[in-house]
């Protein structure tokens, strides 16, 4: 596993409230995959409701509450395959 990777589910679980209500998969362009579930997020590979594909940029600028997850998708910054409703629960950990 990445450094990156570990800063990225430390991030995460600090910004998570008490998990998440489905799986979703955070995919980091050239780095990995981070999975958001009812007991937190962890790096790995999972099927998931919403899977959020974007590089290392743009995740860390909506991380830090830089970049707006609805504009980053709205400009392809973001790209969203699965259930829109989970990936909207998701933009709420960014705000």
């Amino acid at each position: 596993m990445s450094d990156v990777i570990d800063k990225v589910v430390e991030m995460l679980n600090d910004k998570i409230d008490g998990g998440f209500d489905g799986v979703a998969k955070f995919a980091i362009e050239d780095e990995g995959d981070v999975i958001v579930d009812s007991s937190g997020a962890h790096a790995g590979e999972a099927n998931a409701d919403v899977t959020l594909i974007a590089t290392l940029d743009t995740f860390r600028s909506m991380m830090e509450g830089e970049l707006n997850p609805t504009a980053a998708f709205m400009t392809g910054k973001l790209k969203i395959e699965g259930d829109m409703g989970k990936a909207m629960q998701l933009a709420q950990i960014f705000t």
